[in-house]
């Protein structure tokens, strides 16, 4: 164990990437919220045209139903998290230095950290609040 995490890059280590087992989890992470967004942005689609030509109390109103922003919340959620997965795979393709990887994927973890807080609180906001 000691000699593999020794052959493993900086970058590797720091994230806990590296053996191929760990590749094969992250392709069916992607796949797995690949196939959870299909239901959820159909009903998110459905709801929308629904709501099509609805003021705001309309949509207010059906936020307060909590099986709306529950799923509202695990689409925000799965389609952040299936975003980041995406676009680690597209750092580490084309982002040659270890230095600028590391940075690059941290600063995106983060903003996709935020973006789903501030969604999931907008989400509250509407069902709790009006």
């Amino acid at each position: 164990m000691a000699m593999t995490r020794q052959m493993r890059s900086p970058l590797g280590r720091v994230l806990g990437l590296g053996s191929a087992k760990e590749g094969v989890e992250h392709w069916w992470r992607q796949r797995t919220t690949a196939l959870l967004l299909v239901p959820l942005t159909l009903w998110f689609v459905i709801a929308v045209i629904g709501l099509a030509g609805a003021d705001r109390a309309a949509m207010v109103a059906w936020m307060h139903n909590p099986m709306a922003a529950v799923l509202m919340i695990s689409l925000i959620a799965v389609s952040f998290y299936h975003a980041a997965l995406g676009l680690q795979v597209v750092i580490e393709d084309y982002i040659h230095g270890e230095a600028a990887k590391l940075i690059t994927l941290v600063v995106m973890r983060l903003l996709c950290v935020l973006f789903v807080l501030r969604g999931v609180l907008a989400v509250l906001k509407l069902a709790f609040v009006g």
